[in-house]
């Protein structure tokens, strides 16, 4: 076994961490009896030598002696070396956005040969894993079909195999790995992709096995998206209530057939008398090492993830099915709604999963679905109320049907009234309380105030929860106290802004004005760690007070002078708030107004004059040369400031419009504006007007997402509808 393996110069080939001396162990690893030192040479292999997706020259070295282990039935563990192996070779070099992920000039650039090569190497011994689709090992089964879609030069030839494997194939999850294969070579090539949905169109209507059908008609979504039909839900839904009742019945997950009545009929297949079994045999389980890799933990969480579910492969087949369905957001509203009816309350848990995918990236009409959401909350599974409260915290305004929900959980929290468990006996974790507490607030519900004040008195509060406090409006203001307390026991150390900074927030969110002595406190006590951070945050808190702040004058006209843009920006503001006198306050910012001031303290200085006013009508001059610059927020900063010290829409509104379309990121501030602008911005009533009628999110991200995304595109939104009736309003 791995005959040559000492003939290739290792020492001379690289990875992700250096030179490739230590990869004949790795490959020798996987070849090893002991399941331990099997894992731990994978998890090597995926973190040096094919690390994050990376394809080096002793990636390229490695390919045949993985190719060889694979061929060996003697080998354990052979499925994730398919897995490895399917990975390395399957990069689609004609697709742009990957291929722009290059970058000559960086150290670690990779070249794209390398990956073209090691498809064709692959490829060139790809044959191997025609013959594992029938291999006694379930987890190679499983592994096999996607390696033929992905890498197999001859799709026709494997086509036929995979179709011919389904009729004699008994365990479930490996039958869909099949499906999933069919639609990947439909996807892939053209020339087949009409036989192929014409056969999935045919398994999904046929197959005695709901779990096949519901496999099909998700491939059959991702090929012919065109083609889905108008029933789909209810179609879904009949297969999803079946699986439950199948599985239920028969006690049926991994590794076992899940098929509809007798379980042993064959439904034939008209065109090529192949037919599919319905019963099962159990599938081979060794077990896995305690091992402490990446690879070990991932496996496990998705153990933990499965425990206990009858079919959990489901999930898969809705995300799919989901992504299939795409921009058809009703129907995917529909179909999580009927999910979240189910009486499995696995299918509500994905339903759950499913919707945030959903809610992130379309815009639509979900307060059905967050009211359902909220019911989870009672229920006495712990991770189905743990996905219900990680759903509801990023809804912010969104949140409002779920806030009676979250209202009785919490009143019913021991977390909250000094014991340990809940009414189902089960243990609470603060972590799920604060999540429901964040929740809450964050829609802008005034009942979280009391919860708040109770959760001030703990030893340790959630940031987050602190930075929730601008949403809930004068009813906060009670919090202030409590606030300024915690605000003075904090340490003026090196971790003074990590601290402060989220208490400084809130204080000025609840305008807790009593509080001045401490914010000065820690204005003067910054220490030279992050001091300007500390600055900063005091300073707007201090801005935040308005008059109130009279006493920290003189501090603040020391710092007009500071030497961060930021912090004389930010004292410059709270001065102005404080006592309302420009004379100082315009000249500190203009002086960041000029050629060679960097973007950042450009913008600083913009923000803070567009927060003055007229009152900087002065600084218009200033102002102008921003609105050529070649940064476009540096554009957008100084044509907002423009407009609200002067009133000029006919300088602003142009740079602004144009930042709109170039830039997405920044469309709340420019609506901001506009709204601001009504009848002056009228030219922009057809941008605003084609916002509003799409259907996807300004921000929505391809692989990624933040905390306040939702809230921000539905700020947008309460801004673009403000601005319109205010244009409306003007325009009679």
């Amino acid at each position: 076994m791995l005959t040559g393996i000492e003939e290739v110069d290792w020492a001379s080939l690289g990875h992700a961490y250096g030179p490739a001396d230590d990869v004949p162990a790795l490959l020798r690893g996987l070849a090893s009896a002991d399941p331990a030192e099997r894992e731990t040479a994978l998890d090597g292999m995926y973190g040096a030598v094919h690390h994050q997706g990376d394809v080096y020259d002793s990636t390229l070295a490695c390919i045949p002696f993985l190719i060889e282990l694979v061929a060996d039935p003697a080998v354990q563990d052979r499925g994730g070396i398919v897995e490895l192996l399917t990975s390395i070779g399957g990069i689609e070099l004609d697709d742009d956005e990957e291929l722009d992920e290059f970058d000559p000039d960086d150290e670690e650039f990779i070249p794209a040969a390398n990956y073209a090569m090691a498809a064709a190497a692959i490829a060139a011994g790809s044959d191997v894993f025609l013959g594992l689709v029938g291999d006694p090992d379930p987890e190679v089964r499983l592994a096999a079909p996607c390696a033929l879609a992905s890498l197999h030069p001859e799709p026709a030839r494997v086509l036929t195999l995979l179709r011919e494997r389904l009729t004699v194939e008994r365990d479930t999850e490996v039958r869909l790995a099949l499906v999933a294969a069919v639609g990947r070579i439909a996807l892939r090539h053209a020339s087949l992709r009409s036989e192929t949905v014409e056969w999935l169109d045919w398994l999904a209507r046929a197959a005695q096995d709901p779990g096949l059908r519901l496999a099909s008609l998700a491939q059959l979504a991702r090929c012919a998206p065109n083609e889905i039909p108008d029933d789909i839900v209810r179609w879904v839904t009949e297969l999803l209530e079946e699986i439950r009742t199948v599985a239920l019945r028969d006690g049926r997950g991994r590794g076992s057939g899940s098929g509809g009545g007798s379980g042993d009929a064959l439904l034939d297949d008209p065109r090529d008398g192949g037919g599919f079994a319905g019963g099962g045999c159990p599938g081979a389980d060794g077990g896995w090492p305690g091992v402490p890799t990446l690879a070990g933990q991932v496996r496990e969480f998705l153990e933990e993830h499965a425990a206990g579910r009858p079919a959990p492969w489901t999930e898969e087949l809705l995300r799919t099915l989901h992504a299939a369905l795409d921009d058809r957001v009703d129907d995917r509203i529909a179909l999580i709604l009927a999910q979240l009816r189910s009486p499995d309350r696995w299918q509500r848990s994905d339903a759950i999963w499913l919707c945030g995918g959903l809610i992130r990236v379309w815009r639509g009409r979900y307060e059905e679905i967050v009211r359902l959401v909220g019911a989870q909350l009672h229920d006495p599974e712990p991770r189905l109320r743990e996905a219900a409260t990680s759903f509801l915290e990023r809804l912010f305004e969104l949140g409002g049907p779920a806030a009676d929900a979250l209202v009785i959980r919490l009143a019913g929290d021991p977390a909250l009234h000094g014991a340990s468990r809940d009414g189902a006996g089960g243990l609470v974790g603060r972590s799920v309380r604060d999540g429901a507490l964040l929740a809450l607030a964050r829609a802008g519900d005034t009942r979280a105030v009391p919860l708040l004040a109770r959760a001030l008195e703990e030893p340790d509060v959630r940031r987050e929860l602190l930075y929730a406090m601008d949403g809930l409006g004068p009813a906060a203001a009670g919090l202030a106290p409590l606030l300024r307390r915690r605000l003075a026991e904090v340490e003026l150390d090196d971790g003074l802004f990590d601290r402060a900074a989220p208490l400084l927030y809130a204080l000025a969110a609840v305008r807790g004005g009593q509080a001045l002595p401490e914010v000065l406190r820690v204005l003067r006590g910054a220490p030279e760690h992050r001091r300007d951070w500390v600055r900063e945050a005091a300073l707007r808190t201090l801005a935040a007070f308005g008059p109130a702040a009279r006493k920290a004058v003189p501090e603040l006209r020391g710092l007009l002078t500071a030497d961060s843009a930021a912090v004389s920006s930010a004292a410059a503001r709270a001065l102005w708030a404080a006592e309302g006198d420009r004379g100082d306050v315009l000249p500190a910012l203009e002086r960041w107004l000029r050629p060679g001031s960097s973007a950042a303290e450009w913008c600083s200085a913009a923000l803070a004059l567009g927060a003055i006013g007229p009152a900087a009508a002065g600084s218009a001059a200033a102002l102008r040369p921003g609105l050529a610059s070649r940064d476009l927020w540096v554009r957008v900063r100084s044509a907002a400031a423009l407009w609200r010290v002067s009133g000029r829409a006919d300088e602003a509104l142009p740079v602004l419009l144009a930042a709109w379309e170039e830039n997405r990121h920044a469309r709340v501030d420019i609506a901001e504006c506009l709204a601001e602008m009504g009848p002056a911005a009228s030219e922009a009533q057809l941008t605003i007007l084609t916002e509003l009628t799409r259907r996807g999110r300004h921000n929505a991200r391809e692989g990624g997402s933040g905390s306040h995304d939702i809230h921000q595109d539905e700020k947008l939104l309460t801004l673009c509808r403000a601005a319109l009736a205010r244009m409306e309003r003007g325009a009679f």
